[in-house]
């Protein structure tokens, strides 16, 4: 009897803890169980114990249950998750701790993920990280999928909509939700969304574009920072620019060799750094565009939009030879934290002076306007918000170069 009877109460016995849980956080967190009793988890029969495991009955213990991260989704979503491992947003994490800068933002801000981390928490993290992390104070928030499948509804459908990627994709340095909205593409989504136009209206969204039949590798072929390898070699000029970028991204040195930091940029994925990288993601941009447009219109449009990458890049180049040049004349103090006598347009708004400040906003809010603007679709983000304010940087950048040269010949005198 005691045999066919156990294999019975081992069934029983996660539903009953699972009947545990929901009767006491009806009570303590009730919107949370009614959040899960509205997804598909609750359909399939899946408890609260397939996640939460670990033994908990008060707010006492509730550090006994084990930590959620990507690899608790991954036991029942495995190809999502090796999908995503792959891409950018798995990287995230990586990236956003490579900043020269991170570690000296407020604890509120970084640890505790109210900045650039906020965002970026959805990155990958070891255990030995994510330990760190909840003895600073971040005790929440490491789980990644649930950045975009939002808790305890982790909604497909939800995680679909352009919607799930706006908190993250706006503001500052890469506004690409304020600029897809308001680009054709994003007008004609949102009118079919509240209605005006059919359901079913062709309207292309940040999924259909970035997520081709729910892939989560995401990833784009001139990567965050709009730099690439090989340099352009049948555009000298284009070429030169390049290089002072990177020189000032410190992944080249002032001579133009190789640093330590091109392999921290490499780790992070936020360059494509051959041309087989860049290609196989282009070609499946056009593929995307060509559902919609012809091959011919989607390849020239995406050649446009490299194109004016070329011509911010001399605005910018210009701009950063301009304070390399106050360094090598000795009117720019190197800062402790530099490697080089040169700009570095990776410290953010920690640049020591207003020239550099000018610089940095001419890199990091600009430039990517500019460029992110073009690939949007997005005339208004690629003039006004982009080339233009680039245009007016580099002239603030050169009076304000011969302010500084003439005091010093002032104090010379």
């Amino acid at each position: 009897m005691k045999c066919l009877l156990l294999p019975l109460l081992l069934l029983t016995l996660p539903a009953l803890a699972n009947e545990q849980c929901v009767d006491c956080h009806t009570n303590v967190t009730p919107l949370i169980v009614q959040d899960w009793q509205l997804s598909r988890h609750y359909q399939m029969e899946i408890g609260c114990d397939t996640c939460h495991q670990g033994d908990h009955s008060s707010a006492e213990d509730v550090d006994q249950l084990a930590t959620i991260t990507a690899d608790t989704c991954g036991g029942c979503h495995a190809e999502r998750l090796e999908q995503f491992s792959k891409g950018k947003h798995a990287l995230s994490w990586a990236s956003v701790q490579a900043m020269p800068t991170t570690h000296a933002l407020p604890m509120a801000l970084n640890a505790g993920m109210k900045g650039c981390t906020g965002c970026h928490k959805l990155g990958l993290k070891d255990e030995a990280t994510i330990e760190q992390l909840k003895a600073d104070g971040s005790e929440f928030g490491h789980a990644s999928c649930d950045a975009c499948h939002t808790r305890h509804t982790f909604s497909v459908k939800e995680a679909q909509t352009p919607q799930a990627c706006q908190t993250c994709h706006m503001g500052f340095d890469h506004p690409q939700w304020e600029m897809w909205s308001s680009s054709k593409h994003g007008v004609r989504y949102l009118l079919m969304q509240n209605g005006t136009l059919p359901e079913g209206t062709p309207a292309p969204t940040c999924q259909t574009c970035h997520m081709v039949d729910g892939d989560h590798e995401v990833r784009t072929a001139w990567g965050f920072l709009a730099v690439r390898l090989p340099l352009p070699e049948d555009d000298p000029q284009w070429k030169a620019d390049q290089i002072t970028i990177l020189q000032a991204l410190g992944v080249l040195d002032p001579a133009g060799n190789p640093t330590a930091r091109l392999d921290v940029v490499k780790a992070a994925d936020v360059a494509r750094l051959t041309k087989e990288d860049f290609d196989r993601e282009r070609n499946k941009m056009i593929a995307v565009c060509s559902d919609c447009h012809s091959k011919n219109f989607a390849k020239a449009e995406l050649e446009k939009a490299d194109a004016l990458i070329r011509d911010l890049d001399h605005l910018l180049a210009q701009a950063i030879r301009e304070i390399a040049g106050l360094y090598q004349e000795g009117l720019l103090v190197k800062p402790e934290s530099y490697s080089y006598a040169f700009p570095d347009l990776l410290t953010f708004h920690d640049a020591p002076t207003s020239i550099e400040q000018t610089l940095f906003e001419m890199h990091l809010k600009h430039r990517m306007r500019g460029f992110q603007g073009a690939f949007h679709a997005n005339p208004d983000y690629a003039l006004w918000y982009g080339w233009s304010e680039m245009v007016r940087d580099l002239q603030e950048i050169k009076e304000k170069a011969e302010e500084i040269r003439h005091r010093a010949a002032e104090r010379s005198d």
